[in-house]
């Protein structure tokens, strides 16, 4: 079997090799242009912040279920001994913080200067 190839095979051959790489090169030239690769990262971003997202969702939706099972028996009734002192810890909170942002700074704010 001989491997002599005509010049009309080896032309169709040259032909065919640069059709393959003008297409590869096309291919290259899509992914490296800029519009490209922002949309890649901003499709990185985004499913990053989906994935990030879904679990601060399941996260929340476990504690919630952790904090309801607490305060609600089994059948839906609520236990009062639980969620008496948990109001009672929520209200106290709420006071201290409007008792603070009142300004009750004891002499600190801006009429009360020092004299020497």
């Amino acid at each position: 079997m001989s491997d002599a190839r005509t010049p009309a095979q080896i032309e169709a051959d040259i032909a065919r090799r640069r059709q393959d790489l003008a297409v590869t090169l096309d291919e290259i030239g899509v992914r490296v242009h800029p519009k490209t690769i922002m949309g890649d990262a901003k499709a990185k971003a985004a499913s990053a912040v989906d994935r990030t997202a879904g679990r601060a969702y399941v996260s929340a939706n476990r504690m919630v279920t952790n904090v309801r099972g607490q305060l609600v028996t089994e059948d839906g009734a609520p236990r009062m001994e639980r969620i008496v002192p948990v109001a009672l810890v929520v209200v106290g909170l709420v006071g201290l913080l409007a008792v603070s942002s009142r300004g009750g700074g004891g002499g600190k704010g801006k009429g009360c200067k020092r004299r020497r």
